[in-house]
């Protein structure tokens, strides 16, 4: 089997309102944007990938990794890895790309990526309603109290105030509204902090400290991001201090980083998103470290709905604790807008969980005439193309003796 053409699309879903993300303070964003890539084998099969884009950031992405995957059999997931690895010296990470090889070879195999990761589990997965804007405390338990109603029994804030005082409000305006009835993480945003347009407080590891004190008083189940994403030994001092469990690694580049970070004792709970630090592969390594050291595991899952759908499959192959991240905050980021070509939004049931797919792959199932209307196809090659272009840049006998050399 081999990968017989690639294409990519740059896919921009309108928002229905500006959403503004607390991890980029003071930036309304107006449109879910993403990059998507399709594989298609000679034998016909196809796999789907999505890595979040800022703007059209990748417009040369086609180019680079053309030459590394055309040819290249998916379902040897270990050199689809070393190619990705190869193509990030050149300065990308792609790690999301790889996700596509799994859903070949799920197919190819007629199993779920899951059961490829050896899950046997088929239940619906229980998740949380992640929050992704800091709204003032009394209007945001108001919108706490109806994602109770939808059936979600865990939540996450996020705080970014200048002063903890503000931070705590947040939290206690939420607890008291809620009482024992609901579960509460707290995202704080530090592990990567954009300032480009506000310049809000950079937290250090005594803030970090005294916001975790006053969260075990308010019950807070897990405290996330609390300091900058390599700021391992600090985290490691903030786990011993806190009572309140440290969640994060949702961005940090790959195995050789989580190593580190299981190491020093970084965490309570690893985050890693399968399409931003690592891939499918080294977050299945960080899922069954912390299996085997009591930790716990829930990938990060903020991107768009075939972002969640990869860590899906991922986190429906482990212990299923705790919850799976739901992002969502109305009325920009709903199932409608952040999973916009998919044929069906994945929607949360009333005991609070999500069902798992039953396609083999990862259940990604495609609305064409939605990604024809959001989306713009700006790359597509096959081995016809690779050979011109060798051809045009190297002239005919260099591209003969390249090509045989690879054939070997």
């Amino acid at each position: 089997m081999k990968i017989d053409r690639i294409e990519l699309f740059h896919v921009a879903i309108p928002l229905p309102k500006s959403f503004w993300p607390s991890w980029i303070p003071g930036y309304p964003q107006t449109v879910n944007r993403f990059t998507l890539i399709r594989l298609t084998t000679d034998g016909g099969l196809q796999g789907l990938s999505a890595g979040m884009a800022f703007e059209r950031e990748r417009e040369g992405l086609g180019g680079l990794i053309g030459p590394y995957l055309i040819g290249l059999d998916p379902t040897d997931i270990d050199l689809v890895r070393r190619r990705l690895r190869e193509i990030s010296y050149l300065g990308w990470r792609n790690y999301w790309i790889e996700a596509a090889c799994w859903d070949i070879r799920g197919k190819a195999e007629g199993k779920t990526v899951r059961a490829l990761l050896g899950g046997t589990d088929d239940r619906p997965v229980p998740v949380y309603a992640s929050t992704g804007e800091v709204h003032p405390p009394a209007q945001r338990a108001e919108e706490v109290l109806r994602l109770r109603e939808m059936g979600f029994r865990t939540v996450k804030l996020r705080v970014h105030g200048a002063t903890l005082k503000e931070d705590v409000t947040q939290v206690e305006a939420v607890r008291r509204a809620v009482g024992d009835s609901m579960e509460i993480g707290v995202d704080a945003n530090q592990g990567w902090p954009v300032t480009i347009i506000e310049k809000p407080p950079v937290w250090d590891l005594e803030r970090a400290a005294e916001f975790a004190r006053a969260g075990k008083d308010l019950g807070v189940s897990w405290l996330e991001e609390p300091l900058d994403m390599y700021a391992w030994d600090e985290l490691a001092e903030l786990r011993r201090r806190s009572d309140v469990p440290i969640a994060g690694a949702e961005l940090n580049a790959g195995w050789q980083e989580y190593k580190i970070m299981l190491e020093k004792g970084s965490f309570d709970i690893y985050q890693p998103d399968a399409t931003m630090g690592g891939g499918i592969g080294d977050s299945k390594k960080v899922m069954d470290a912390c299996a085997a050291q009591g930790l716990d595991f829930s990938p990060h899952t903020w991107t768009n709905g075939i972002g969640f759908l990869v860590n899906l499959q991922l986190y429906a192959a482990g212990p299923r604790k705790p919850p799976l991240e739901y992002p969502y905050e109305p009325p920009a980021w709903i199932p409608e807008y952040r999973d916009g070509i998919l044929a069906e939004p994945i929607r949360i049931s009333p005991d609070g969980t999500v069902p798992l797919p039953e396609a083999p792959g990862l259940g990604i199932v495609l609305d064409e005439d939605r990604l024809a209307r959001y989306g713009e196809k700006f790359f597509e090659i096959t081995p016809g193309g690779i050979a011109a272009k060798a051809i045009r840049e190297k002239g005919l006998f260099t591209a003969l003796k390249l090509a045989m050399k690879k054939g070997k």
